[in-house]
């Protein structure tokens, strides 16, 4: 089969291909710049998608290399060897936003705990390929990569000389040792997941190892979106065999003490140590090739991140990245004394829970805490989960009825809402893709929002819905009400927490009674990961690039829980106890059957098309209810800070605030 050579890189138009993204251009228009996004490009004839020209060639590598002074020191005293022997022979060039930066100082965050995570891992989840800001995908770990003229074959090319943060090489041997010892132990991956298999019998991709440098992975069928799968990889397709088998079962040198430090590490069985230790941010001795590695353990009230002395990435001019020494990541239970924090001047870069409610604080005291209220756009909705598969059978049937689903979505007032909690700033819609994506579909956002009491009480009272003596409507042949219970994680005084309570209000106009428990999110996770929720208040993102982040129009984003055991089933089969197989004739299987044909569709108006099938399914059926979006996001840079530009639109696809390369931001006088 003849193929098409791809030198790692996926240009503005072959993102508009691949994602259906038309170029740079739609995407600073949907960052809030003046303007429609620009119309989608035709596809040309051939639709294989890696024929589209590639963007421009990467930077070349400077020919000599400078490091941060902690290292520089370090080197001197005989304990590390020199930059030049630390980087690969063709490091990434990362390209700056300003300008070249100076080496040193720490980074001050704020975190919520374990279940929070997510903050940490972000400032360094890039993988194989990353996006730069115009949203090319951009070669990182992989020095380029090549294409089949299906997309059924993938072949990267690493990067000769690149080494774990131990120094020991990272080559082939690690791909190969995460497909051998993880992907293919049934134990460790009981049910691969749909980033590794193709097809509607879930086909394990094969692995083929040319050299210490080159690898190709076959799919049983094309893949044209693949590359977007492992952007975000910290944990798979690579790991540090020399390190982990250790925790392995099949490879440890004594099995009976690795059971006994299971037991002793309060853990059931060898698999779940093993996945224990091999978090980075849980288990600071494993090996890393990220910017910043842990030094002490994510549960620590201060979580701690040191810079890598063998990461792989250098700017222009041969300075090996990351620019800033550390980062620090401190726990905060309340948003009161995180915003403390902000206006206090000790938050140095962040968005995610910087509160849209608190814009007015964080701005009087702008000049207090020393620092700037960028403003970007947020691609999280306010909506409500109604778990379809909720164990409760009276109210699974009452959530499975559509007229009730429109009903609760008519007895909103939406304006009425934004303009009490949210001082106007979003706008009324249904979960769907931001009016500037290029999957925007206004049948979708304006599906059945306007307020309207009388028609949803006729649709309730048309479902058998009867209101009893108190007014609260009862299920049909019972005297027992209408009653469920929201959870979230929105804490009392949050705009969230407002906007769910005034839901309830006007639920309870209605004759529907509702209550919100706002946990810690460990707990939430707890409920949905057993499906003991009925509803939740989670919200909705991944609406900037749709395509590339399907999973809450396909029901397999689990948190966000409106087809809890379903989407499951999808993901993982019977191999989860609470997963349960979707009715022959149910919506939710024309979502998927559309979805699987757009997998493996390379050409992207057709790709486009069939979306728009997706979100039909979505005007019609509102598999969970949106009440607002579009709206913006802030973010607190402190002054000093460079390298940061705002304006982009603020989603987990694109690791929220940290899309244009942390690793570059730096402070002015360190």
């Amino acid at each position: 089969m003849k193929k098409i050579v791809k030198r790692g890189q996926v240009s503005r138009r072959e993102f508009m291909r691949l994602s259906a993204l038309a170029g740079a251009g739609a995407f600073v228009a949907a960052c809030g710049g003046a303007g429609p996004a620009a119309p989608a490009e035709e596809a040309p004839a051939a639709a294989a998608p890696a024929e589209a020209p590639a963007a421009d060639a990467p930077a070349a590598a400077p020919s000599t290399y400078n490091e941060a002074p902690m290292l520089a020191d370090l080197v001197s005293a005989g304990s590390l060897p020199p930059v030049d022997e630390r980087l690969p022979s063709t490091p990434m060039v990362m390209p700056v936003a300003e300008m070249t930066g100076s080496y040193g100082g720490t980074f001050r965050r704020g975190f919520k705990g374990v279940s929070d995570r997510w903050g940490p891992t972000k400032m360094q989840d890039r993988g194989m390929a990353w996006y730069d800001q115009d949203l090319n995908m951009q070669p990182r770990i992989a020095e380029s990569w090549e294409i089949n003229e299906d997309a059924s074959s993938w072949t990267f090319h690493m990067r000769e000389g690149m080494k774990w943060s131990d120094g020991t090489p990272f080559t082939t041997e690690s791909i190969q040792w995460w497909y051998d010892n993880e992907l293919k132990n049934e134990t460790l991956t009981p049910a691969p997941s749909s980033s590794w298999t193709t097809g509607a019998d879930a086909t394990l991709m094969e692995l083929e190892v040319a050299d210490d440098y080159t690898f190709t992975l076959k799919f049983s069928d094309p893949n044209p979106l693949f590359i977007y799968k492992v952007g975000r990889l910290t944990n798979a397709l690579y790991e540090p065999g020399h390190y982990m088998a250790q925790f392995h079962m099949d490879l440890t040198d004594d099995q009976a003490a690795l059971e006994a430090a299971s037991k002793e590490a309060g853990f059931e069985s060898w698999d779940q140590y093993y996945t224990d230790r091999n978090n980075w941010y849980l288990n600071p001795e494993k090996p890393s090739v990220g910017p910043w590695l842990a030094k002490n353990e994510l549960s620590n009230e201060l979580f701690l991140m040191e810079r890598n002395p063998y990461f792989f990435a250098v700017d222009a001019d041969g300075n090996q990245l990351p620019y800033v020494d550390n980062v620090e990541h401190r726990l905060f239970e309340t948003p009161d004394v995180f915003n403390l924090w902000i206006i206090n001047g000790e938050i140095d870069f962040q968005n995610r829970h910087v509160g849209l409610d608190s814009f007015t604080l964080f701005k009087e005291n702008e000049e207090q805490g020393d620092y700037q209220v960028m403003i970007g756009s947020s691609a999280g909705h306010v909506a409500i989960q109604m778990n379809l598969t909720t164990k409760n059978e009276p109210l699974r049937e009452f959530f499975n009825n559509r007229d009730v689903r429109v009903a609760l979505s008519l007895a909103v007032d939406r304006e009425a809402m934004n303009e009490l909690i949210y001082d106007g700033l979003l706008t009324p819609r249904q979960y769907s893709p931001l009016s500037k994506s290029p999957q925007f579909y206004e049948k979708l956002s304006n599906a059945y929002i306007e307020y309207d009491v009388d028609q949803a009480n006729s649709l309730l009272d048309g479902a058998g819905y009867e209101r009893g003596a108190d007014g609260i409507r009862v299920f049909p042949g019972t005297s027992d009400p209408v009653s469920f219970v929201i959870e979230g994680t929105d804490q009392p005084g949050t705009q969230g927490e407002q906007a769910v309570l005034q839901v309830i209000k006007y639920y309870e106009d209605v004759g529907v009674k509702a209550s919100y428990k706002g946990f810690e999110r460990s707990l939430y996770e707890e409920h949905w990961g057993a499906n003991e929720i009925e509803a939740a208040w989670w919200g909705g993102d991944r609406t900037v690039l749709p395509i590339v982040a399907p999973w809450i129009f396909l029901g397999t984003m689990i948190d966000r829980p409106w087809a809890d055991a379903w989407g499951k089933w999808r993901n993982s089969g019977d191999s989860d106890p609470n997963a349960e197989e979707p009715p022959a004739d149910h919506w939710i299987r024309d979502i998927w059957a559309v979805w699987d044909q757009i997998e493996v569709e390379p050409d992207s108006d057709k790709r486009n098309e069939l979306f728009t099938q997706i979100l039909d399914i979505w005007a019609e059926e509102l598999p969970m209810v949106g009440y607002l979006g579009e709206s913006p996001a802030l973010i607190i840079v402190k002054n000093g800070v460079h390298n940061y530009l705002p304006g982009f639109p603020i989603d987990d696809t694109t690791g929220d605030e940290h899309l244009l390369n942390t690793e570059t931001y730096f402070w002015e006088s360190a």
